[in-house]
């Protein structure tokens, strides 16, 4: 195992304490602890709110999106799911960069979606789907959909048919057999879905600063910020502990809401 410990140590352990250590300095090189006082100013609490409210809703988005998705390629036949399968990988084979801007393309004033809703005669007048929090919405689902969509399309793909036909047997209607026999044990996918859709969307850059148009500030935009517009590295490296330390809490209560470590295998 010592290899693996030293990967683990150079790859995680060594650039988190390196954060930590330079967090504890200004910018004369002082040690200090105003870098981590200084995130309780209004600035960094609204980024820490934005941040985890968009993350949450995001990976409710993908959930409500991604379950029934999964479900459905689950029910194909072989040939027909590999086939759907490619249109679900497709995501990952383009850079998010320009997913994010065929977005911007597609929910602008005079794009395609408003123009659809103008013509079927839905609306009057072009929807703000840009520049705010329903765009950024919008993108992030379409990039993480793939990140729950996989690890549970192999859970539901390892069911064996024969519970369900067990359940119908013994009197169940098919929705009882499919809440009480069937998604329990898509369990294991779905958590591991969720923890990386919402783990992924606490970093995420590309796709909020684009969509967002400078309205929406997550703490990834607020880590660049403090390093390229203020030349604060301190507070940035100081922003980056916090936030790791709350993504640990973060997972941490799931595992004891939802019993993950179960899930997972272990005790």
């Amino acid at each position: 195992m010592v290899p693996a410990l030293l990967l683990v140590l150079l790859v995680l352990v060594a650039p988190i304490a390196w954060l930590g250590w330079q967090s504890l300095f200004d910018l004369s090189g002082a040690l200090t602890f105003s870098n981590y006082t200084r995130l309780a100013t209004p600035v960094y609490r609204s980024a820490f709110i934005s941040t985890f409210e968009l993350s949450a809703l995001v990976t409710g988005c993908v959930l409500l999106f991604g379950y029934p998705l999964a479900y459905m390629l689950s029910q194909l036949p072989a040939r027909v799911a590999s086939v759907c399968m490619i249109f679900v990988v497709l995501p990952f084979w383009t850079s998010t960069l320009v997913r994010t801007y065929a977005w911007m393309v597609l929910l602008q004033r005079n794009g395609l979606v408003n123009t659809w809703l103008i013509s079927a005669g839905i609306i009057d007048h072009p929807l703000q789907l840009v520049n705010n929090f329903t765009g950024t919405v919008i993108g992030m689902t379409h990039v993480m959909l793939p990140c729950l969509v996989l690890p549970l399309y192999s859970a539901m793909k390892a069911i064996d048919p024969v519970y369900m036909r067990a359940a119908a047997n013994c009197g169940a209607t098919p929705v009882k057999a499919f809440w009480q026999a069937y998604f329990p044990m898509t369990l294991p996918g779905l958590s591991a879905g969720v923890v990386l859709v919402f783990v992924l969307c606490l970093g995420f850059y590309v796709t909020p600063a684009l969509l967002g148009g400078g309205r929406i500030n997550m703490l990834s935009m607020q880590i660049q910020t403090d390093v390229a517009v203020s030349g604060n590295p301190g507070t940035a490296s100081a922003l980056g502990i916090v936030l790791v330390v709350l993504t640990m809490i973060v997972l941490a209560a799931l595992g004891r809401l939802f019993g993950l470590e179960k899930m997972y295998g272990g005790k």
